[in-house]
């Protein structure tokens, strides 16, 4: 084979990888995208207008299977699609807040899994982005997104504050709202999400990588 028939079939070989990786990115985008409208309350933990969904699940999966930056885009996806398909009721707030939390899921996750693919890895990382999801949480929320949208929408912080002491009767301000409301929230999404992708993401891998 001539250097130029070996150059042509390397490119042709990279071409289909990417065209392959970005699909894998659409799909894994629009799977994330549908799970985040079956969104639901954890009425024990936090206020109403707070939660839970499954949508981390595939974008976590993505980054294992092609790399962080992969789950950047993933998540990016699957919030523009959440904004076509559901609307917004935060002015795009709740949206911004759900990538930026997300990306400090898995980004870490995906990073440390990165330098060595083995289980004990991956559990590793997924307990540090867990961590950094919950701090990631605590300073957007209360220094950035929890005030934006109280300025956007017209609603006093002590409403939210309020809603929180409805719940526990020590939050009496925004820090303890953040410290007993958020963080256990963003902890336990964090240990769920992981424990359904560990359970999931060997039997997920070959369709992913085309192994």
């Amino acid at each position: 084979m001539s250097n130029e028939a070996a150059a042509k079939r390397i490119t042709k070989t990279q071409n289909r990888s990417k065209l392959r990786t970005t699909v894998q990115i659409g799909m894994l985008g629009a799977v994330a995208a549908v799970l985040m409208l079956l969104e639901f309350p954890v009425p024990f933990l936090v206020p109403p207008f707070v939660k839970m969904d499954f949508s981390e699940l595939p974008v976590l999966i993505g980054t294992f299977a092609m790399g962080p930056v992969a789950g950047v885009l993933i998540e990016l996806v699957k919030n523009l699609l959440n904004l076509v398909l559901n609307g917004t009721t935060t002015a795009g707030i709740g949206e911004l807040s759900n990538f930026v939390i997300g990306c400090a899921f898995v980004v870490p996750a995906g990073l440390i899994y990165k330098k060595n693919k083995s289980k004990k890895n991956a559990l590793i990382g997924m307990s540090v982005g867990t961590v950094f999801m919950a701090a990631m949480g605590c300073l957007s929320n209360a220094f950035v997104m929890f005030p934006l949208y109280s300025t956007l929408m017209g609603i006093p912080m002590e409403q939210f504050i309020a809603m929180g002491t409805a719940i526990n009767p020590a939050v009496d301000n925004m820090v303890t709202f953040i410290i007993l409301c958020m963080v256990p929230f963003n902890l336990m999404k964090g240990i769920v999400i992981s424990l359904i992708t560990l359970f999931l993401y060997k039997r997920l891998r070959v369709l992913l990588k085309g192994e």
